[in-house]
């Protein structure tokens, strides 16, 4: 498509905008627990707010150039399979860091947003933020 970014463009935009997902869902995290929430339901909680806050970005920054279904479409999309992905793995790679490796919950969070982001790019690159197929045009009779 023209006027598209290249993949490491799409890459870069990407990782902008997940960095900053990245502060969303440590702040939500720190808040959530000092105000005596479980560290797993504060994570779900977090990484809800950060997978709503990148989506966000995502649709106006990182994939701008690939409108093809409504926003509401796209964001019931991207919250089952990324957002869906992303809780998931969080909250079993929590469980065993903290519990089991017993690190502290944010550096285990850190680590479990690491391990899911190739992943997340890939799936909103090819499944959620999908190019519209061109219409064709038929001429008039």
């Amino acid at each position: 498509m023209k006027g598209s970014p290249n993949g490491l463009v799409r890459w870069l935009k990407f990782n902008a905008v997940g960095a900053i997902g990245i502060g969303v869902q440590l702040a939500v995290l720190t808040l959530l627990s000092g105000l005596g929430f479980n560290y797993l339901l504060a994570t779900a909680l977090a990484v809800e707010a950060a997978v709503l806050h990148n989506f966000f970005w995502h649709e106006r920054f990182t994939w701008a150039d690939r409108r093809a279904q409504t926003s509401l479409e796209r964001l019931v999309k991207f919250n089952l399979t990324t957002g869906g992905l992303s809780i998931l793995s969080n909250l079993v790679a929590m469980k065993l860091l903290v519990d089991v490796a017993g690190l502290e919950y944010l550096l285990a969070n850190l680590l479990s947003i690491a391990a899911c982001s190739i992943l997340n790019f890939f799936v909103a690159d090819r499944a959620i933020f999908i190019p519209e197929p061109p219409v064709s045009e038929t001429p008039d009779r």
